[in-house]
């Protein structure tokens, strides 16, 4: 009896799938590009919306750059890309976003976004335009939909056998569509996306090799950052895509790129290198003034009327919610957080019950620049596991400035709480020559002096980590090229 009704059951299951399935096969739609019926489960309308929705979000946590003649410039020449790709009919939303990260993506329907972190490395019209060109054959050929309806429907049939079987969580593959607009389809997708950028560029009259120059733009900062990464003993981070995971001699791509070659618009190539770098010229580079200023080993903020000195030579990250400085040799670190105070208790029971921190040793009350605070020791979590972190907190305010630094070797787990409480004594409102300090860096486009090199530049770059190498990758030279005679170039002020 018992193995009829499985049975049973099985087949109701068999039908009920296949039954989804069927329905599925007919929400088919033709593919703009190749002409072909592809899957999908939304409209161009609908399309459009989760555009709309999800343009919403990207903008609540990354500000477009408040930049007129930039933000200009990027929807002119990505309307003009666009008129020659496969869907001219949409509306296409170009927007340069505040972040340095360096990237570039596409929403469906038609928005996209390119951050001030990839412009300051680009050095022409044409890298602009083969940037875009790119991020348009996402939209042409329906990527983030054909992604999102996979994925959909992978949910539902997962659904189905949740309902059968008691295994959960298939739900959670609905959430692959959101993770491949920003980082990438797969190979198979980025190649067609440049494939199509590549024809766009070369009907719009500018040349498809500017593919290629952009991927070496990006391939330098790829190569850079896994360097800088084992010296700090870190994962490195890179662009999305294809241009993160193929070099710019890759077969197929060239291949793609020469082929664009057939469908150049009649008269010379358009570069536009000059009036591109013009418009650069001004653009924040690095941190926003709003979240605080790394020059060299020290860190100001304007806002926060604040500075800090760290030990020379060591890394100064600024992030989102915090400050981490490295040193030299990756073996240790502090951290630097601010939140609010809400209780009016000691700084020693803010340790306990805040923090809650347990067995403190060696705790002792702290004052630096007038503000009072508290010191001890306890056990934490750091990037190498449970270590003795030396904890400082000051008051000033109704803020509470917390510092955490720690080793990396267990046998010396107390080498760098000296660097800690160094650091936390830095801790001082900013005087008048420090408030012009804590002014976020811009870039400046110069004409090249004879006999300039990029390392006399460094000594007097303003860049805080690895000016030499920074100067040269924003200027298509890393990693030993050096600057060309009365030819314009970026550097850092």
């Amino acid at each position: 009896m018992h193995h009829t009704l499985t049975h049973f059951a099985n087949h109701l299951l068999r039908g009920a799938m296949l039954t989804i399935v069927a329905s599925m096969l007919g929400a088919c739609a033709t593919n703009p590009v190749t002409g072909e019926q592809d899957f999908v489960l939304m409209s161009e309308e609908q399309e459009i919306s989760l555009g709309r929705k999800y343009s919403a979000e990207i903008i609540k946590e990354m500000p477009p750059y408040d930049h007129p003649g930039l933000a200009r410039l990027v929807q002119e020449v990505g309307e003009k890309v666009a008129a020659n790709s496969h869907r001219p009919e949409l509306i296409y939303r170009f927007s340069v976003l505040d972040s340095t990260s360096v990237n570039a993506f596409a929403l469906p329907g038609g928005y996209i976004y390119i951050t001030r972190g990839l412009l300051a490395y680009l050095n022409s019209e044409a890298e602009l335009a083969a940037v875009l060109g790119h991020e348009i054959g996402h939209v042409t050929a329906r990527h983030s939909v054909r992604q999102h309806s996979t994925a959909t429907a992978t949910g539902i049939l997962g659904a189905v056998l949740a309902a059968s079987t008691g295994i959960q969580g298939a739900d959670t593959l609905t959430n692959l569509a959101g993770t491949a607009i920003v980082r990438g389809y797969g190979r198979e997708h980025e190649l067609e996306a440049d494939r199509l950028g590549a024809g766009y560029l070369a009907k719009t009259g500018y040349d498809p090799q500017g593919m290629l120059q952009v991927v070496r733009v990006l391939k330098d900062q790829e190569t850079f950052d896994k360097q800088v990464a084992e010296l700090e003993d870190r994962e490195p981070r890179a662009y999305h895509g294809l241009f993160s995971t193929h070099p710019d001699n890759d077969k197929r791509l060239q291949e793609v790129i020469a082929a664009a070659g057939s469908q150049r618009a009649p008269g010379p190539a358009r570069t536009g290198r000059d009036s591109f770098l013009q418009t650069l010229d001004g653009m924040t580079f690095g941190a926003r003034e709003a979240d605080g200023i790394v020059r060299n080993h020290h860190f100001y903020h304007k806002d926060l009327d604040f500075a800090l000195t760290f030990p020379d030579g060591w890394r100064i990250d600024n992030e989102a919610d915090r400050i981490v400085a490295g040193s030299r040799d990756s073996d240790g670190i502090v951290q630097v957080t601010v939140t609010d105070l809400n209780k009016r208790i000691t700084p020693q029971e803010f340790m306990r019950s805040r923090m809650h921190l347990e067995n403190m040793q060696g705790g002792k009350a702290f004052t630096t620049g007038g503000f009072q605070g508290y010191t001890a020791i306890a056990d934490g979590k750091t990037p190498w596991g449970m270590r003795a972190v030396r904890y400082v907190v000051i008051y000033r305010d109704t803020s509470a400035w917390l510092f955490a630094g720690a080793a990396k070797e267990r046998g010396n787990t107390d080498k760098y709480h000296g660097a800690t409480l160094a650091t936390a004594s830095s801790y001082r409102p900013l005087n008048d020559e420090e408030q012009a300090l804590a002014s976020e860096q811009h870039l400046k486009i110069i004409s090249v002096p004879a006999g300039t090199r990029y390392a006399e530049l460094a000594r007097t770059s303003p860049i805080a980590n690895y000016p030499e190498q920074q100067l040269r990758l924003l200027n298509g030279d890393y990693p030993d090229g050096e600057p060309e005679t009365a030819q314009q170039m970026k550097i850092v002020h």
